[in-house]
């Protein structure tokens, strides 16, 4: 089956989980900024999680598929889908996301999955390397890609997901984090510190502005290991919020990490938002994710049943 990029949005790319295993030669994580939104919209019309979607920043693309097939929208809210729910498309009926009412980034999974040549073990794009994806870069109008040629059951699209198993998505939310390695060097203020989210913003990260955040050591650091969710607070005082494609090394100070379930409000974010910082352990992080693990593995198994 063919889709057809009629429109393709502000900023739309071909992404899935991204490219684990390769960061020891520099390659980044990637893959989509907000992990959990493609991972449900993929469950929702009966794919593996890791199926390849395309991810939306603020303005959603214009398609038409050459068959019927079964979507799902996630993440972000756009006016003109639903969000979370199958939805049946007809061939040669335009499908028209528009604007995001809702968010930053949205996930649009198809049956059957986008069907583009793996790339280091990863069809998601990485655009500054320009790999992956389709041709390494952003759609653009006209484009037309493969999707797996699938049948699903005709009843699916007359129901949605329990909205309680969402992040709490927001435009101001608060990010608990643990402990970055340098966070004793910062007075403990920041964390009753409210961070505003600047025009500088990307797949790589987040700048914030909010109050100076002054380093009390004056030694030099070693350039080491940042991940997706790390804080990084460079010589301006203006931490960073690193995201799916971040870096896989830095020498700014770690001042936090932002746990895994909430790297996805981070995900949403976009200039003007506001964010801030509360402290959990190790012990809770960990806790958290089993929880969200626990009800998606709930999710996949309820859904499996209804695409037999």
């Amino acid at each position: 089956m063919e889709m057809n990029v009629v429109r393709a949005g502000r900023l739309t790319t071909v992404q899935d989980l991204g490219r684990p295993g390769h960061r020891a030669t520099g390659v980044p994580l990637g893959g989509a900024a907000d992990a959990f939104a493609l991972r449900v919209a993929n469950l929702l019309v009966g794919n593996t999680e890791n199926a390849a979607g395309l991810e939306c920043t603020l303005t959603g693309p214009e398609l038409v598929f050459s068959a019927d097939t079964l979507i799902a929208v996630g993440g972000a809210s756009f006016e003109g889908l639903p969000a979370w729910q199958p939805v049946r498309v007809r061939a040669g009926e335009p499908v028209v996301l528009g604007a995001c009412r809702g968010g930053c980034r949205g996930y649009v999974a198809v049956a059957g999955g986008i069907e583009v040549a793996p790339m280091l073990d990863s069809r998601s794009t990485y655009l500054r390397a320009k790999i992956g994806g389709y041709e390494g870069r952003a759609l653009r109008d006209g484009d037309k890609l493969t999707v797996g040629d699938v049948v699903r059951p005709g009843s699916i699209e007359h129901w949605r997901i329990d909205p309680r198993i969402l992040p709490p998505y927001s435009a101001s939310p608060v990010l608990r984090v643990v402990r970055g390695a340098q966070a004793d060097e910062f007075d403990a203020g920041w964390l009753q510190a409210e961070f505003r989210v600047t025009p500088q913003f990307d797949r790589m990260g987040l700048r914030l502005s909010g109050p100076k955040l002054e380093r009390q050591s004056r030694r030099d650091l070693t350039s080491a290991a940042v991940t997706p969710g790390t804080v990084q607070v460079p010589p301006d005082g203006q931490p960073i919020i690193l995201l799916a494609d971040a870096q896989t090394i830095g020498g700014y100070p770690r001042l936090a990490h932002v746990i895994g379930v909430d790297q996805s409000l981070a995900a949403q974010l976009e200039a003007g938002g506001t964010v801030r910082f509360r402290e959990v352990t190790l012990a809770e992080a960990h806790r958290l994710w089993l929880i969200r693990e626990h009800t998606l593995a709930i999710l996949r198994e309820g859904l499996a049943e209804k695409f037999k």
